[in-house]
């Protein structure tokens, strides 16, 4: 898939399929030169960080086909921009976050104290966490 790593050192594994995120929408936090945003950190979007989000002008609700943007819902596995995430954590809002899915490049934004912090274990299906 990528041979860049996540905030933990290891490989960089796979954020979510269903939506597809990820930059480059490969189900990856993947980043390059044309990510200027840097859609590193691999996020479990909450009502909160949608609310928020929305309220600071970043709408990740509303779906946006000409952008292959299906519009996020609580629950959604989603590669945030560094920034927006850090700045919802400031607000105290911030979405869990999945460490292993998340790029090292997240970390010159974000201090890992922070991600970990908020860090969760997500099982591949978060239905069956109902």
């Amino acid at each position: 898939m990528t041979d860049e790593h996540n905030v933990l050192g290891g490989p960089l594994e796979p954020c979510g399929t269903d939506p597809m995120t990820g930059f480059f929408r490969d189900g990856c936090c993947s980043t390059g030169p044309e990510d200027l945003g840097s859609h590193t950190v691999c996020a479990v979007v909450t009502k909160e960080f949608l609310n928020h989000q929305r309220s600071v002008g970043n709408d990740l609700s509303t779906p946006r086909p000409d952008w292959a943007f299906p519009g996020l819902n609580p629950g959604d596995r989603w590669c945030v921009v560094a920034a927006r995430w850090l700045q919802a954590y400031r607000a105290g809002v911030a979405a869990p976050v999945v460490l292993a899915s998340t790029n090292a490049r997240a970390l010159e934004i974000v201090p890992l104290e922070a991600l970990r912090e908020h860090a969760v274990d997500v099982p591949a299906d978060p239905r069956s966490l109902s």
